[in-house]
């Protein structure tokens, strides 16, 4: 694997806890790219700027970073490391290209094809290697997989390589009309030199290079791992990660919030029934560590239906707050 290191020890780490008090703010929403792009930032204190598709996500003193984002489902239970040294495809690294003439043999298509998006890549490059102090520009892609309950991420970067069409070859590949599906005509273009798929081209509903990206194995030294809800730890408790302002009204209302305290709390509200509604807050600073047993833990995932540890501990500090549990 041809990977990159992302972050710094330091980074790494204020990444988790920004990106845990990302996904406490966001109470069951859907991550967005730019959610990610401003922890990112934050982490490595590069300023944040937004997002856009129509620019490179990152251009800051001679790194460029395009970062791609990927959902992984159907994991049943496992870790999302289950995806380590897999094949996954991404749905678009760009929608800028065109194809003028489907009927064309599928390697002068591909050549096209693989010569506009180099193109792409060197248009980026140049307008990074613009605003670099010494006139260098580190191109990266940035690669993104999380999980359903945004409880595991990993993430990982690799160069940003400008694609030679003469590594490749290509096909034509047509789905014929099944039911109210129409028919469609993709190009899948291979390495030459594994047989592998590399790219997938549409043609229907707008066309789009969907790249082919391996991610690295589990003791790749540049993956990076992040749990940031419901964190267990060895010694049979769990980390359960809230917003700043969560976990000082549950200080508040108990006094501490220790583990065994938090813990017996949550033993005397299990019978409370909480009507706390899951609400997107403010997603700023780092998160908080709010440690519970285990038995604590299970109690809060058996009584309340919750998007988050933050739902749920709003949810402690609703049923706290009422006459059954004073």
């Amino acid at each position: 694997m041809n990977t990159l290191s992302a972050f710094t020890a330091e980074e790494e780490t204020r990444a988790k806890l920004l990106l845990a008090a990302k996904v406490a703010s966001m109470m069951g929403r859907k991550l967005e790219e730019g959610d990610w792009i401003e922890v990112y930032s934050k982490a490595k204190n590069i300023p944040f700027s937004g997002w856009s598709n129509l620019h490179i996500d990152v251009n800051h003193n001679g790194l460029g970073i395009e970062f791609k984002m990927l959902r992984v489902t159907q994991l049943r239970g496992r870790s999302i490391k289950h995806v380590c040294g897999t094949t996954r495809m991404h749905p678009a690294a760009t929608r800028s290209i065109r194809i003028d003439d489907t009927d064309l043999p599928a390697d002068q298509v591909m050549t096209d094809v693989l010569t506009q998006y180099a193109d792409l890549i060197e248009e980026r490059t140049d307008r990074v290697r613009a605003n670099s102090p010494d006139g260098n520009a580190d191109m990266r892609l940035g690669w993104l997989l999380w999980e359903d309950d945004l409880q595991e991420f990993v993430y990982f970067e690799e160069p940003m390589e400008k694609p030679d069409p003469t590594e490749y070859t290509a096909i034509w590949n047509e789905t014929p009309a099944r039911g109210a599906r129409k028919p469609s005509k993709s190009l899948w273009i291979f390495d030459k030199a594994t047989g592998a798929k590399r790219f997938s081209v549409t043609t229907s509903a707008g066309i789009k290079i969907q790249p082919y990206f391996d991610v690295p194995p589990p003791n790749d030294p540049d993956l990076v791992y992040f749990r940031v809800q419901s964190e267990p730890m060895d010694d049979g408790t769990f980390v359960m990660w809230v917003s700043s302002t969560t976990a000082d009204q549950l200080r508040r209302v108990l006094g501490s919030t220790d583990c065994r305290v938090v813990s017996d709390a949550v033993a005397r509200a299990k019978q409370v029934i909480s009507t706390s509604e899951p609400n997107e807050t403010m997603g700023t600073g780092f998160a908080v560590a709010i440690q519970v047993s285990k038995e604590a833990f299970d109690l809060l995932v058996e009584h309340w239906e919750a998007v988050s540890d933050e739902h749920r501990i709003q949810q402690l500090i609703d049923a706290l707050s009422s006459d059954a549990t004073v």
